[in-house]
């Protein structure tokens, strides 16, 4: 591969410039090793993606400049009830507004993009990435009304960034979504490579290929430390090739008389140009649904990182003109998202789709640890509208994005890393990753193992750990950031023992009782056959108000703290459960 020649516009807030395409060996001589220095030290401290699957965002603190690779966003589990989104902690980087001089971002997925909104909206400063994801990125920004504010730096493989005294060398790398980075980064003293999300892939569908060179050239010169990608460090062998998908998919399209639901991550863009290529192979029109597909679809084409044939595209309203044995419906949903577009075909809700005997329908994406219930329910009512689902477990309609072990050793081979930081994936992961390490002969001591908020500092000498920065997690729901912990248990012991609200009429002038009390029951127990036990707890809320003086009566708090806990008590006694008791008063 070429360097490439650009030049960006500079950036005297930031800090930020991009020099000429020539590579960092080829302009400047290999820095001096220099003495120690605790002011020179740099610092790198990962505020996510260390112990989990997710939320990828890690500082680099060098002299005067702090930067950032990627800022992501996590899918929220089970246990975190209503919560849409996870985002890292930021407090340290607010708190050093004036130091922040720009994030880096690897690739255009959402646990690598998604937490930006909330940063940029607090700190300006700019973002380089390659042009697909920065047009991704904007469109997200518009979401929030920041597409204005945002600076937005378009960068090709191989430039080189300046930012202090940090030089940065994006390095192209193959992955699931084009437009995929690793980012090495010089330091005065040595240099420091992320891999971000990666697989080595031969053959990709767009042809840019797993640039092997510069990893090694930087491998000949010397790595201090190599983060990496760990998320499928228990597989062993290779991810496979996108193209791998192709043989059975094409098989898959030659046998199906029907209409093809093909459904994948509307981030997939690989996966969906092999889509497209085989509707033109096998005479489909293709149909698209899903807001996030449409969307995807337009800007990818918009940048060249998708093509689109002509005339392949159709409006829904032509669908029932289109014979079923020449449509091809491309759609969101893999994962058995509950409004997903694929889910509402699924129970027959969808506005323009209906599943048909005969039909096929292509999960090709992977079935991803605590969606199986979700997907597998779905799965199976797609079977019970007469329709043939094709899954990974099937047959192979799906290839990984990620890394398995035999690309990490290439990886570890070409850096040669003198220190090994296993990044992105849960703590079982990384463990394994830093196995893997020893068995290539690194030094176990020189494998860190990082929590979020860990710190590690290098300089010429070496590296070690640094303590600890105080960083948690915030949570989003909906246009609420921040959710406090409360809340959450609240909404846990809703889910778990339901509530039981309470409503008592009050008279203002003598503080007697006119009306009730009053039982509602949800999510406890079904009032029409439990009737007996209801009029129990109006009797116990009756005694508990008679028993209140009559100067407590005037005091609502008081009345409600005697009415709960009688309840609660007479309650548990009867059924070993705890809901919420939700008192009522209302004077009149």
């Amino acid at each position: 591969m070429k360097d490439r020649v650009r030049q960006a516009p500079r950036d005297n807030m930031s800090q930020c410039f991009l020099d000429s395409g020539k590579t960092e060996t080829e302009t400047e001589p290999k820095p001096a090793r220099r003495k120690k220095n605790p002011q020179r030290r740099a610092r790198i401290m990962p505020l996510g993606g260390a112990g989990e699957i997710g939320m990828n965002m890690t500082l680099i603190e060098y002299g005067n400049d702090i930067i950032a690779v990627d800022c992501g966003q996590m899918i929220p589990d089970d246990e975190l009830l209503g919560i849409d989104m996870v985002i890292p902690d930021i407090n340290y980087v607010i708190e050093r507004a004036n130091k922040f001089r720009a994030i880096l971002i690897t690739h255009a997925h959402e646990d690598h993009t998604g937490a930006l909104p909330y940063l940029l909206e607090q700190i300006k400063a700019p973002v380089y990435a390659t042009r697909l994801t920065c047009e991704m990125v904007r469109e997200r920004m518009k979401e929030f009304d920041l597409e204005r504010e945002i600076i937005l730096h378009e960068i090709l493989p191989r430039e080189i960034i300046r930012i202090g005294d940090m030089r940065i060398e994006p390095i192209q790398v193959t992955h699931s979504i084009p437009g995929s980075l690793a980012f090495a980064i010089r330091l005065p003293f040595g240099n420091i490579i992320f891999s971000g999300d990666y697989k080595i892939d031969p053959t990709p569908p767009d042809g840019q290929l797993f640039d092997y060179q510069t990893f090694a050239r930087y491998g000949e010169e010397g790595v201090i430390a190599l983060f990496a990608d760990s998320t499928n460090i228990g597989r062993e062998g290779t991810a496979g090739s996108e193209r791998a998908v192709i043989e059975p998919l094409d098989r898959i399209f030659q046998q199906a008389s029907q209409t093809i639901i093909f459904s994948c991550f509307a981030s997939s863009l690989h996966r969906i140009q092999i889509a497209f290529d085989l509707a033109v192979r096998h005479g489909k029109k293709v149909f698209v649904t899903g807001l996030n597909m449409h969307r995807n679809l337009r800007i990818a084409s918009e940048t060249g990182a998708l093509r689109v044939p002509h005339g392949i595209l159709r409006e829904f309203r032509e669908l029932k003109r289109i014979p079923p044995g020449e449509r091809m419906i491309l759609t969101t949903g893999s994962q058995g998202e509950t409004m997903s577009a694929l889910n509402r075909m699924a129970l027959g809700e969808h506005a323009d789709v209906k599943i048909n005997i005969g039909d096929t329908v292509v999960l090709s994406s992977r079935i991803i640890p605590g969606n199986d219930k979700a997907i597998y329910r779905m799965i199976n009512h797609l079977f019970r509208r007469g329709a043939q689902v094709i899954y990974e477990s099937i047959d192979k309609v799906h290839v990984s994005g990620h890394a398995h072990r035999e690309e990490i050793r290439t990886l570890i081979s070409l850096c040669k890393p003198r220190y090994l930081v296993p990044l992105h994936g849960e703590f079982r992961h990384l463990v394994e990753h830093k196995a893997l390490g020893v068995e290539m002969g690194i030094d176990p001591e020189k494998i860190f193992i990082l929590q979020n908020g860990d710190v590690l500092e290098f300089d010429a000498d070496g590296a070690a750990r640094a303590g600890r920065v105080e960083v948690g997690r915030i949570l989003v729901d909906g246009h609420d950031v921040g959710i406090d912990e409360i809340v959450l248990r609240d909404r846990r012991h809703l889910s778990e023992d339901g509530m039981v609200i309470i409503m008592l009429v009050i008279d203002q002038q003598n503080a007697q009782l006119i009306s009730g009390p009053d039982i509602v029951s949800r999510g406890f127990l079904y009032m029409d056959e439990n009737e007996e036990f209801f009029n129990d707890c109006k009797r116990i809320v009756l005694r508990a108000f008679n028993d209140c003086e009559k100067e407590s009566k005037e005091e609502w708090a008081v009345v409600k703290d005697a009415v709960r806990r009688a309840l609660k008590k007479y309650i548990k006694a009867e059924t070993g459960r705890f809901p919420v008791i939700l008192p009522v008063i209302l004077e009149i």
